[in-house]
């Protein structure tokens, strides 16, 4: 048996909900496993009742039946467990319990004293709105691709989309720093391109380049972008990591809009049962991490979220968290320009319109077929 401890804690403490998979008696043993799991990963019979047990190991706050079988437990954990670091945030929501199945991370409610600990996305919304020059109707987005274009044809295209008035014209996520396509001349060719286009319409287009990288390269293929003119830079935090997502956003010489790629994130979110939710992982936990956008693939695309996912990534971009800025749902992955009724429907003007593909498959003038994005787009959204 250990002896007694003493803690002085505040008090406070944060609410992670689960979904749990299994009958009732089984819920609760899951539920209860979380608590010890999450915190001490030790015997609790060999814990004498101290402020260990009593403080420390989580406490279920509730335990509610779902429509569909499964359980949603609240259960709370003392703020001093995460310190002031972000990492070991993740690590308390769903370290070890991730390793076990029927256990599905919802969302999390986060005190005030512990929000305060974390800046989130440096510019935001708004921040993107004042970049951009853009107050009040939803951003426009498309990609560079397919891969294996030259990088005289990448500027070539970035120009196009300018000139047609598309606000954000990024690398595709697989496009980095490939023989055929060296990073940083593709970087100053895409940059220039932009620029030019930019003088000819008066509109504030901006490129932005993959920085997804090793640890070897990432930080100075971040600061070469900064140097060139880059307007934002595009990460995969599944693949870097989200802590180091979020010291990019809080480089005071980098300074620039992050949008966040959902690359090897996947496995996280397809399964209802296990894993993290949509709305925790796309939305809060992205944000948290200093991303300004997060870009995820919209209902109805070639991918498999629902619109009642896509809506739980839009409530976690957007719920209040303390002073940490709301983000831009960044929803992508097939889209067509017919669907911008219904996205527009879902998502109003707090978002960003991800269509790539559709651009050109309207034509082979992509400057018309940009312009007639733009003009779709504000025509579905009232004046200020």
């Amino acid at each position: 048996m250990l002896p007694e401890t003493t803690l002085d804690l505040s008090g406070e403490r944060l609410t992670v909900i689960y979904r749990l998979v299994g009958d009732q008696e089984e819920v609760k043993r899951k539920a209860q496993d979380i608590c010890v799991e999450q915190t001490i990963e030790f015997p609790l019979e060999l814990v004498p009742d101290d402020d260990i047990r009593g403080k420390i190991v989580g406490q279920i706050e509730t335990l509610e039946g779902l429509d569909n079988g499964s359980y949603e437990a609240a259960i709370s954990f003392p703020i001093e467990i995460v310190g002031a670091d972000f990492v070991q945030l993740l690590n308390l929501v769903f370290g070890n319990i991730s390793i076990k199945p029927g256990i599905r991370l919802e969302r999390f409610c986060l005190p005030d004293r512990l929000l305060a600990l974390f800046t989130g996305p440096r510019f935001g919304r708004q921040g993107w709105r004042e970049r951009l020059g853009v107050p009040n109707r939803p951003l426009l987005c498309t990609a560079l691709k397919p891969l294996g274009l030259s990088n005289q044809t990448m500027a070539d295209l970035a120009y196009r989309f300018a000139l047609g008035g598309i606000d954000i014209i990024k690398d595709d996520h697989s496009i980095a720093d490939q023989g055929f396509s060296p990073y940083r001349e593709r970087l100053e060719q895409c940059v220039t391109a932009v620029e030019r286009a930019n003088r000819e319409t008066g509109y504030r287009c901006v490129y932005v380049p993959n920085i997804t990288a090793s640890a070897d390269h990432l930080v100075d293929r971040a600061h070469m972008a900064k140097r060139c003119g880059a307007g934002a830079v595009l990460v995969s935090p599944g693949l870097i990591g989200f802590d180091t997502m979020r010291r990019l956003s809080a480089d005071d010489r980098l300074s620039l809009p992050i949008m966040s790629h959902p690359a090897f994130l996947g496995s996280f979110v397809v399964s209802p049962g296990n894993g993290i939710s949509h709305q925790a992982l796309l939305g809060q936990i992205c944000r948290l991490a200093g991303a300004d956008a997060t870009i995820y693939p919209n209902y109805g695309g070639r991918f498999s979220f629902n619109r009642e996912e896509c809506h739980s990534i839009v409530e976690g971009a957007s719920a209040p968290m303390g002073s940490i800025k709301p983000i831009f749902p960044t929803p992508g992955g097939g889209m067509s320009m017919d669907r911008v009724p219904s996205m527009i429907d879902l998502y109003g003007q707090e978002a960003i319109f991800l269509i790539g593909g559709d651009l050109h498959r309207r034509g082979p003038d992509l400057v018309k077929s940009c312009q007639y994005f733009r003009k779709l787009v504000e025509g579905m959204v009232p004046p200020a």
